[in-house]
């Protein structure tokens, strides 16, 4: 005869509330920590310094600083480099950011049998 009221394997009605329970206090951090890692700057430099970026969590520029002596109308490149570099490495810095929020939130998971 067939089991009434259960799941497979044996997980009952209490354990499966108190999976939800967990996930939806997983959410809850998971939304805390994003709004706060949108919240933060990085800041970024390149070339020693005469290249500097701003950026936000949510991934936008807000500032970009150049030193006078980076600006040489003869090589537009170099700054361009220099620029994308620094840019590069802000962003860099925001998604290392955010993978180690989320290992301390996937810390969380044992309850879920990962």
């Amino acid at each position: 005869m067939a089991k009434r009221g259960g799941f497979p394997g044996g997980m009952g009605m209490g354990n499966m509330n108190n999976l939800m329970k967990q996930a939806q206090r997983m959410q809850r951090q998971m939304e805390e920590q994003q709004k706060a890692l949108e919240e933060k700057e990085f800041t970024a430099s390149a070339g020693g310094g005469v290249v500097e970026v701003t950026v936000t969590g949510k991934r936008e520029v807000v500032k970009v600083s150049l030193k006078e002596e980076v600006v040489d109308p003869d090589d537009i490149e170099m700054l361009e480099d220099l620029i994308t570099a620094a840019v590069n490495e802000a962003l860099r810095q925001v998604d290392e950011a955010s993978a180690a929020g989320m290992s301390k939130l996937s810390g969380g998971l044992g309850g879920f049998g990962l």
